[in-house]
Order: structure tokens, then sequence, then C-alpha cells
């Protein structure tokens, strides 16, 4: 083979393609009895594939981690991921918020069309096939037919991250990587919290219009309680800062001023209860109002300020395997600006196994599309380079 690509989720998929188009023979080892088995999962409840904005406003979105994935984002960012998929004859949609949709809301016809065009660039693709390191220049793998060593000219890292073990992202790849990679941590996952026995009658509802605050970032997205702690789309907006150990506070009422809610709250109660006056004046509903009496109990007269920014205690995210994603991962201080790794020329990496970590909205899936396409561009590039030496 010319290439190699351990990995057959989007990252190591997309490395294929442009390794392929590029004349390569390769081939993708994946191990798992099928492929990108995160995807599919990915796209049962929508498959988000991207966000339609500006492409300095993704870039924004992405933090601390938009400096080092910029070159990649800007040969391959939010539009090219469009029309990527348009290619592969799908129809596209866009959500009120930005976020772009299969048409079908799943990931299966996707995939099925994208395994397809591979299929045709020649592209072999080989399940059960797990990476076990080096010996020297040789790959070892363990295959359903036993031990192989193989000698390609290159070879993609596209290995995943840490979360989700059962369909195939379990970081073991780091035993190979032992010196270069960064501690796995959990990324767009939910926090727990041992709940009284109070809110029980809540477990599974969803909380929303709020405003969540944490180290500086500000998520409008609402969460859902659950009976280990909170999970959702607004928690995870905000995970990264609760994970590195800011306080969170919930604007229970971001649309109204702190002195227009206690304006109300003055308004005479008369013999109703807390929690009817609450309903009645503020419009609060008795999830909040849980909320309310779950964190701030006893109640203070003054009760604006705490319905303005209630601090939520918590114990920590969720275990690692139940994240969305990982940060942490092969560091970019051991690749070089192709994504090829320092000490192993000819050996480059991509996707979720590098260290960084992305909001859902979109932002991941891209960012291992386009990290993937990156890699596999420059190893092609390292590939003719390499036969060019040769001939001369």
């Amino acid at each position: 083979m010319d290439a190699l690509v351990i990995g057959a989720g989007p990252a190591g998929l997309m490395a294929a393609e442009a390794l392929a188009q590029a004349g390569l023979r390769v081939t993708v080892a994946e191990a798992r009895p099928s492929p990108a088995r995160k995807f599919l999962m990915a796209g049962k409840s929508g498959l988000n594939l991207t966000k339609a904005e500006p492409l300095e406003t993704f870039l924004a979105a992405l933090g601390p981690d938009a400096r080092t994935l910029e070159p990649m984002l800007r040969a391959f960012g939010p539009t090219e991921v469009q029309a990527w998929a348009s290619g592969l004859d799908q129809p596209l949609f866009t959500g009120s918020t930005g976020r772009v949709f299969p048409a079908t809301m799943k990931a299966s016809p996707l995939l099925r069309a994208w395994l397809a065009r591979l299929d045709s660039l020649g592209v072999t693709l080989r399940r059960r096939w797990r990476w076990e390191g080096w010996d020297g220049a040789q790959v070892l793998m363990q295959t359903p037919d036993g031990p192989m060593r193989l000698t390609p000219t290159v070879t993609v890292l596209a290995c995943g991250g840490a979360s989700w073990a059962r369909l195939g992202s379990d970081g073991a790849w780091a035993a190979n990587l032992p010196d270069l990679t960064a501690p796995f941590q959990p990324a767009n996952m939910g926090f727990r919290i041992n709940w009284s026995a109070h809110m029980a009658a809540h477990m599974g509802h969803a909380v929303k219009g709020v405003a969540l605050h944490a180290g500086g970032a500000v998520s409008r997205g609402e969460f859902v309680l659950t009976r280990h702690g909170i999970e959702g789309g607004g928690i995870y907006e905000v995970s990264r800062q609760l994970r590195d150990g800011a306080p969170l506070t919930v604007d229970l009422m971001p649309d109204l001023t702190e002195e227009t809610i206690r304006e109300r709250l003055a308004r005479p109660r008369g013999k109703a209860s807390l929690g009817n006056h609450l309903r009645k004046t503020l419009k609060l509903p008795p999830v909040k109002q849980a909320l309310l009496m779950e964190f701030a109990r006893p109640l203070p007269d003054d009760m604006a300020p705490l319905i303005k920014a209630l601090p939520i205690a918590h114990d920590g995210p969720m275990p690692l395997d139940q994240a969305i994603s990982t940060a942490g991962g092969l560091r970019w201080d051991a690749l070089d600006q192709a994504l090829m790794l320092r000490n192993r020329p000819g050996t480059f990496a991509a996707g979720e196994m590098l260290d960084w970590e992305a909001p859902t909205g979109g932002y991941l899936i891209t960012a291992c599309l386009a990290t993937g396409l990156w890699a596999g561009q420059h190893a092609a590039q390292w590939a003719a380079d390499q036969g060019s030496a040769t001939a001369r």
C-alpha cells in the first residue's frame, strides 16, 4: 500500500479521500466491525454537520484552539463542508440558529454515499484491524488473520478521542504515543449533582429561557435535569469553563432587570403561597422555582439578586466516557504545520485525537473534516516528494 489511514471516522475518511484523489493506493484500518460509529450515533438526533456563519465568528467559537486550527478551517470551513456534502448528493438545510443538517436528519445516507465514493477511488477498508504501535519503520496491526507488519509510504493517524468507548473512541492509542499525549479530559459534558428528594418530580424537565454564566462565558441555551445532574446544550457551551474551575450561576430571568424583578415581587402577596406569588408576578415555572429552592434555601427577603445569579453547586463533570467529546490527546508541539509527527517523518495525525476541543453545534465535525483533509493532502505531498527524491 502507498498510504495507511488508521481510524474510519470523519477525519480518517476525509484523509483517505484526499490521499486517493492524489493517486495513492489507500487502506483504511478500522478497529471496530464497521466505520464511523460515533458519526452515526451523532446523526441519530439529527446530524449537525457545520454552522452557517462567517468564518471569523466560527473561529471565535473555538476559543483558545482557534489560532492552531485556523489554517485548516480557512482551507475547509463551513462553506466547503456544505459544498462537499452537496457533492455527495445530500441536500442540506439551515436551521434558525445557523446549524446545518442533511435534509434526511440522519448520518447514514451521507456515510453510505461517502463510502461509495471512496470505494470508487480504490480505497480499501479493513475492519477489526487495531493499531498496536511500531517496530522501527513497520506499523504493527492486530487483524482477524493475526498480527501484521505494514510498511506504507505514509500513515495518517485518525484514532479519535477517549469518549464513547463502545463506539470505538476509547483512547487506547495513547499507549503507543505515551510521551506525546496530554491527559484526556471530558468536553461538552454534563455535571453531577446530588439532588435533594424534592427535585424528583422535575427530573427530565428542560430549563428554558435562562442565561448560564461561567468564567466570562455566557450561554442562552437550555439544559435538562437528570437523575445524576445537568445535561444539554446550554451546559455544554460553558462546560470548558466549569471543568477548569469557574463557578456556575444561572440567570433565571435574563430578559428582566434585577430592579424590575424586585418591583414585581414587592406587589402584595396576600394569602398566596410563595410559589403562587412567583408564578403570578414573574411567571416563574415550577422547575425554576425548584432550582431556586434547591440552591438558595432559606430564601432571603430580597430574592431578586438570586433570581438573576443563582449559584449552582455541582460535583464535577460526568465521567469521561459519557462526554460528547474530549480535550487532551496528541499534543500540537509533537506535530509540524503539516500535522506530521516531528519524531516520525511520514506519519500524520488528524481529528479528535489531537489536543483541541470545540463546542457542539457543528464545530466539532467541521474541524475533524478540516484536519483530516489537511493531513491527507500534506501526506500525499510528502509521498510525492519521497517519490521524486527516489527517482533522482
